[in-house]
This record gives C-alpha cells, sequence and structure tokens, in this order.
C-alpha cells in the first residue's frame, strides 16, 4: 500500500512538474530561459513551496529517468532542466530540423474529426503538432481523447513543398501545422 501511495504520489509531482516547466513556470515563481531551461534548485524549492508536493534531487531524478514518455531532460551536470515538447509558452528548445519518414502518425479523439477534416491539425495551444513514428503510440494518444482516430500523414508531400519537421529530444516528430490535403484516416 505505502509504495502505490508514493507512485502516485511521484505521478503527481511529474504532472505538477510538466505544468511548470511546459505551460506556467509562474505558478511557483520560477521563470525559464529561452530554451525552456529552469534551474533544478529553484524548481525543487517552488515545488515545495506548494501545497501537496515534495521534491528532492533524488525524486527528481527518479522521475526523469522513468517517465515513459521521457517528458524532461537535464543538463550535463543536472544543474538545469527542461521540456522537451509540449509548451504552450514562447520558448525555443534548440530543436533540430530533421527530414521525417514518408509517413507519420497523429492520434485523436472522434470528437476532433469534423474539426481536423476541415482545418488540418494545428497546434492550438502548443507550439507544434506532435506526430509519432508509429500506429501504436499514435492510437495510445488518440485514445486519451475518447474513442481513438488516427490519421496518417504524408510527410514526403510535405516535405516536397517546403513544410518542415523536428525530431524533439524523447523521439516525438514537431511541425507547425498539418493540412489536411496531406491527411487520411487510417482504418
Amino acid at each position: 500500500m505505502k509504495n502505490a501511495r508514493s507512485y502516485k504520489r511521484m505521478k503527481n509531482t511529474s504532472k505538477f512538474i510538466s505544468l511548470i516547466l511546459r505551460h506556467k513556470p509562474e505558478v511557483i515563481g520560477i521563470s525559464l530561459d529561452e530554451h525552456g531551461w529552469a534551474d533544478v534548485e529553484e524548481l525543487i524549492a517552488g515545488v515545495n513551496r506548494s501545497e501537496g508536493h515534495f521534491l528532492d534531487m533524488e525524486t527528481l531524478e527518479e522521475i526523469v529517468r522513468m517517465d515513459e514518455k521521457q517528458r524532461y531532460s537535464f543538463n550535463e551536470d543536472h544543474t538545469l532542466i527542461r521540456a522537451n515538447q509540449g509548451h504552450s509558452i514562447p520558448v525555443d528548445v534548440e530543436l533540430e530540423e530533421k527530414t521525417p519518414p514518408d509517413v507519420l502518425w497523429h492520434g485523436t479523439g472522434e470528437k476532433y474529426v469534423s474539426s481536423i477534416d476541415m482545418q488540418g491539425l494545428i497546434p492550438k495551444s502548443r507550439l507544434y503538432v506532435h506526430l509519432s513514428s508509429d500506429v501504436e503510440t499514435a492510437k495510445k494518444v488518440g485514445s486519451r481523447h475518447g474513442k481513438p482516430v488516427i490519421y496518417q500523414i504524408d510527410c514526403r508531400k510535405m516535405t516536397e513543398d517546403g513544410f518542415r519537421f523536428y525530431l524533439s529530444a524523447n523521439k516525438v516528430w514537431l511541425t507547425k501545422a498539418v493540412p489536411a490535403e496531406y491527411l487520411s484516416k487510417k482504418g
């Protein structure tokens, strides 16, 4: 029972850190630099001032190591931390432009299909549209939004037409938008 409580507490703290590093650093009174980096000591102190959360360096390192989506990165000496992608605040996480595979995938919920079919994939509150390398990952992502719908993206054509793609540190493909003409529903 103690381990289950500990795991749940760590998961809640991880979600809180995600909120801070992607969207609202001001919630704990810290700021991110232009590349999205936060000072680790300031992050720990800020989280510990928040009700219901406890964080020390050992726990933070475990959160980063165990995160199945690899959301976070440390700098070399672990004095700075940032979210790898998913920001709604303007930061440059120093993404390297890459040539994508010919096809990538995007999972969403059924409720978004008519909007996507009309306007394509747009980042909404984020800086980029997130794309998956495989159907299974896209299906998992789509399942978070209800009954999943999977879109196939014609990246070869998009690249030929001048669209740019980036690969985040945790292997999520990113692009600014995917117009509807490059999409087809799978299944």
